[in-house]
């Protein structure tokens, strides 16, 4: 399958998920064209610290778009399939489009259970370690595999441990290895505060 990619590390998108970005440079600007113009499908992916990307990214489409009055884009991306990166296809855009292979998508954790439990409590005591105000309440009602992917979004994590936590296969891989980033966070966070 082929399609563009936007590589913007930080901003990582999961399936089920939704991103909203603000399209401002000239080159992604031609590919929110681009992906108008054709099927809406944008890859998300990000870049090693060589500039090679990594292998694994999400492919979402645009469900909504505004253009602003300067001839940027406001748009909103809704995560539908991890992808491969299969390779660079060479075109006349100033863009990147890949050949993308989309990746089996895994079973969903649907129910609440004590997972969710677990990681919602985690959630927000790494919120309160961090000092950060966050009303965690809209999401007692999610589901463990949706719960997993907004805090992967959400939380103040660097871009590789997200990647990482993008590239397992399972729901339950994902939920399981959060928590275990979770504990590694606050636990740094404290030993931090120790030696200060």
């Amino acid at each position: 399958m082929r399609f563009p990619i936007f590589p913007l590390n930080g901003a990582i998108l999961f399936p089920g998920t939704n991103l909203p970005l603000n399209i401002f440079e000239k080159r992604y600007i031609e590919m929110v064209d681009y992906a108008l113009s054709n099927n809406r499908l944008i890859g998300m992916i990000q870049k090693k610290e060589n500039d090679d990307f990594f292998k694994i990214g999400c492919l979402g489409k645009i469900t909504s778009f505004s253009e602003t009055g300067d001839g940027r884009y406001q748009i909103n991306l809704e995560g539908l399939n991890r992808f491969l990166l299969k390779k660079i296809v060479k075109s006349e855009n100033n863009f990147i489009i890949i050949d993308g292979e989309i990746l089996k998508s895994n079973e969903s954790i649907k129910e609440k259970n004590s997972l969710n439990e677990k990681l919602l409590f985690s959630f927000k005591k790494f919120l309160k370690i961090k000092n950060i105000n966050f009303n965690s309440s809209e999401f007692e009602n999610l589901d463990a595999s949706s719960l997993a992917k907004i805090i992967c979004i959400i939380a103040p994590l660097d871009h590789l441990i997200k990647q990482m936590l993008l590239e397992f296969d399972s729901d339950y891989d994902l939920c399981k290895n959060l928590l275990s980033v979770l504990e590694i966070e606050m636990k740094n966070n404290e030993d931090n505060l120790k030696i200060n």
